[in-house]
This record gives structure tokens, C-alpha cells and sequence, in this order.
């Protein structure tokens, strides 16, 4: 029998109550610890925590691959100080031992201090730091939030979904065999997604979804996936960390006081757009991993896996 996968579900900024905590992916936590091997076994163990303080290297990150971690979902929600030297050595040695990670931070410069991540960093581009090669490209496309500048792509409404173009060939991530296309259709919509793009130079790296914004027409990617190699463990980077919080799976868990944007409903009235986001998540931690997404039972018939617990703030 398999050993469960072992996930660390870490946010960059210390415990805040009026921020994103890792509270606030609470349904994201209970899915993954509600998925079940082909032998009916909890398919992950989840740990589920945020950073320590900021003025040190995290206690849990600075170690990583001294860990007994199988995968890193870090949800960059900081604004530059999230992650330390020490904090970056520590998630690219657990790479370098086979780690699988995701990288998923947000709009102008939310997540920055992911760009102290040799590779992966190199895959993330912000307002300040790490700027988007073309010049062109560096524009405000939401400007319904006059606060939030650029990379800010508008996919939609917190609460609503957007449909997603997977990349041809198309990834083992968004391959859905349930879908009339074949692959991953929707996911989470927001209101300002980040930039992500496959750093030129690294060929284990391709663009493997792309979204398109609903007020400029803009096509932005998605998620870049990096191949496991005998160097590193798989990695996928991610331009928005709302593709798995609490808010934009279920608006009736809330938001921190900051989230101006009215909210959406149309995901909560879409079972075909819910079991595409869960399929995603399915085949995210599966290939991770190296596992067969196809030997978990049971996922497709959890239709209430995307709404927040009574104790959801």
C-alpha cells in the first residue's frame, strides 16, 4: 500500500486575522484530506501553517529537506518579506532531493520574495522586482481596483470561474477525461491575477495554461509546469494563490476587510466548473508526486468538497 503523500500547505506571511492566512484555505485543506488511495487510505497527510516571524528564517522552510515533506504548496501572500536566503536554500535543496512544489502568489508585487527562488523565481514577474520582458506588457488590465497596478489580468469575480486554454500538448496537470475537450476547462476566477512565464533557458519549464482577461481581451498564462529531472523534483508556478483560497471556492467564507471587489456566485451555481477545479487539484498533487490520479476513488462524488465548514471565518 502506498504511503500517503505528505503536503506542507505554507503561507509567507506570519499568522494575521485580517489577511490571508492559511486559514483561509481551509477548503482546499479539507479536499486534499478527504481524497482517498485505490485501497480506500487517506491519499495525503496534510500540515497546514503559516510562517514564523518575519526578522527570521522559518523554522519549518529554512529545513525543508531535512523534512519528512513529500510536496510544498506555497501560497506567496507577502508583499517582499515572506521568504528569507535561508528560507529559499531550504525549498531548493528539497527540490534537489526530489520535493515536488507549487508556487502560486498574486497581482503587482504579492508574493515577491518568491524571486529569491533561483528557478522558480525566476518564473514570477512583479511590479517592482523581476519585471516582464516586454516593455509593452507592462500595463494595467484591471482597472475596476485603481489601488492594484500592474501584472493585474481581470479573469473575473471572486466567487465566479473563468475558462482556461491548456497548451498543446496538453499537460498531465489539466488532462480531464470527463471534459468534452479532453482537458481541464475552469478554474477560479479573480479580479487581478499575476504573470508567470517559462524562463527562457530552462528546458524543463513550458507555459501549460493560459487565460484570457474579460475587460482588455489580454491572453495571460496560467501556470507554468517544470519537468522532474535527476536535478529537481517537479514544480508548477502559478499567477494567482485565489485559484485555491476559501473565498474563491465558496464567497460565503469570507475575506479579509482589505477585498473591496463585489463578489460572484456563478461557481457556486456550476457543478461542471466545480469538477473541473477539483480535477485540477486531483491531478496537481497526483503528478507531484508521480502518482496515477486515475488510483483516487471516490473525489467525483463530492459535491459539497468546495464549501466552507461552519467554523470558515
Amino acid at each position: 500500500m502506498p504511503t500517503p503523500i505528505r503536503i506542507l500547505l505554507q503561507t509567507t506571511i506570519p499568522h494575521t486575522e485580517d489577511d490571508w492566512h492559511i486559514g483561509r484555505f481551509s477548503i482546499l485543506q479539507a479536499f486534499l484530506r478527504g481524497l482517498k488511495d485505490v485501497d480506500g487510505a487517506p491519499l495525503c497527510d496534510v500540515t497546514a501553517r503559516d510562517r514564523g516571524p518575519v526578522k527570521a528564517s522559518d523554522p519549518v522552510l529554512a529545513r525543508l529537506d531535512s523534512t519528512a515533506f513529500d510536496q510544498l504548496w506555497l501560497f506567496a501572500v507577502d508583499t517582499g518579506d515572506g521568504l528569507d536566503a535561508e528560507d529559499c536554500r531550504g525549498i531548493e535543496r528539497f527540490r534537489e532531493r526530489g520535493g515536488g512544489v507549487l508556487v502560486a502568489r498574486d497581482h503587482m508585487d504579492l508574493g515577491c520574495s518568491v524571486c529569491g527562488l533561483s528557478v522558480l523565481g525566476s518564473a514570477n514577474f512583479f511590479h517592482t522586482r523581476h519585471l516582464l520582458p516586454d516593455i509593452a506588457a507592462r500595463r494595467r488590465d484591471d482597472d475596476q481596483t485603481p489601488s492594484i497596478s500592474w501584472p493585474n489580468f481581470h479573469s473575473g469575480a471572486n466567487g465566479d470561474f473563468q475558462e482556461i486554454c491548456a497548451q498543446e500538448p496538453v499537460h498531465p496537470i489539466l488532462i480531464d477525461t470527463d471534459s468534452p475537450t479532453g482537458a481541464v476547462r475552469f478554474l477560479p476566477s479573480h479580479p487581478h491575477e499575476g504573470a508567470v512565464g517559462a524562463p527562457p533557458g530552462e528546458p524543463s519549464a513550458r507555459v501549460i495554461a493560459t487565460g484570457t482577461s474579460k475587460i482588455t481581451g489580454t491572453r495571460f498564462n496560467i501556470a507554468v509546469a517544470f519537468e522532474a529531472s535527476p536535478a529537481a523534483g517537479a514544480a508548477v508556478t502559478q499567477s494567482t494563490f485565489h485559484h485555491f483560497v476559501d473565498l474563491n471556492w465558496d464567497t460565503a467564507a469570507g475575506s479579509p476587510s482589505f477585498v473591496t471587489e463585489p463578489p460572484g456566485g456563478a461557481l457556486a451555481g456550476s457543478s461542471v466548473a466545480q469538477a473541473s477545479i477539483r480535477r485540477y487539484v486531483v491531478n496537481l498533487v497526483c503528478w507531484l508526486s508521480g502518482r496515477d490520479p486515475d488510483s483516487v476513488r471516490d473525489w467525483k462524488d463530492d459535491t459539497a468538497s468546495l464549501r466552507a465548514g461552519p467554523n470558515v471565518e
